[in-house]
C-alpha cells in the first residue's frame, strides 16, 4: 500500500503519447482527433456493479500493481490517463459492464512485471484513433454520460465512431482539488 501511495504522489506520471490529427470546434464544442499507438495495458474487467460503485476500487488495484504489488516488487511510476471502457445501453445509460485500465509505463512495455493480484490482466491493445472531448472537475458516471452525449451531438449521426462502447478517462489523482482533466474518447471506425 505504501508503494502505491509513494508512487502516486512522488513518482513521475507518464502521459500516454498520441499524434494530434486535428483540433476542431463545432457548435461551440471543441474536440480533438488523436491517434494512439498499440500498447500493453494493465486492466480489470467488472460486471454487475455500477461505474460509481466499482471504479475507485479497481483503480486502486491497478495503482497497487504499478506501485510495486507485482512479482518483481517493481514500482513502475504512474501513467495517465486511467481509462474506463463503458458499454452504454441504447438509452445512453451505462451498463453494469466495464473495464478499468492503465497503460504500462514505456520502460516496462516490452516485459511488464507479472501481477500478484489475480484480477489484474496484462493486455495488448491495438492502435486506435479517437475523438476526444476534454472537461474538468470531479467526474463520475453522470458527468461522463453528459459529456458523451455532448460529443455524440457534436459529431452528429454520420460520424464514423463506435456507438457500443466509449472510454472515460481521468488524468489526475483524487487528491487533486482543482485543475482536473477528464476526457471522453469515442473510438473512430477504421476504414
Amino acid at each position: 500500500m505504501f508503494g502505491m501511495i509513494k508512487n502516486s504522489l512522488f513518482g513521475n506520471t507518464e502521459e500516454t503519447e498520441y499524434k494530434l490529427l486535428s483540433s476542431e470546434t463545432k457548435d461551440g464544442v471543441s474536440y480533438e482527433v488523436r491517434r494512439y499507438d498499440a500498447a500493453k495495458y494493465a486492466s480489470i474487467p467488472s460486471e454487475g456493479r455500477s461505474f460509481d460503485q466499482v471504479t475507485g476500487e479497481l483503480v486502486r488495484k491497478l495503482l497497487m500493481y504499478i506501485g510495486g504489488s507485482n512479482e518483481q516488487g517493481e514500482a513502475m511510476g504512474t501513467a495517465a490517463p486511467v481509462t474506463v471502457t463503458v458499454y452504454p445501453r441504447d438509452d445512453g445509460v451505462m451498463s453494469r459492464r466495464l473495464v478499468v485500465a492503465i497503460r504500462i509505463p514505456t520502460h516496462y512495455q516490452q516485459s511488464p512485471p507479472a501481477p500478484t493480484d489475480g484480477a489484474v490482466r496484462i493486455e495488448d491493445r491495438p492502435g486506435m484513433t479517437v475523438y476526444s472531448l476534454q472537461f474538468g472537475g470531479y467526474a463520475g458516471e453522470s458527468e461522463y454520460r453528459a459529456e458523451a452525449l455532448r460529443l455524440t451531438r457534436t459529431l452528429g449521426e454520420t460520424a464514423p465512431f463506435q456507438r457500443k462502447q466509449y472510454f472515460c478517462c481521468s488524468y489526475d489523482p483524487p487528491i487533486k482539488p482543482y485543475g482536473r482533466r477528464n476526457e471522453v474518447w469515442f473510438l473512430q471506425e477504421e476504414p
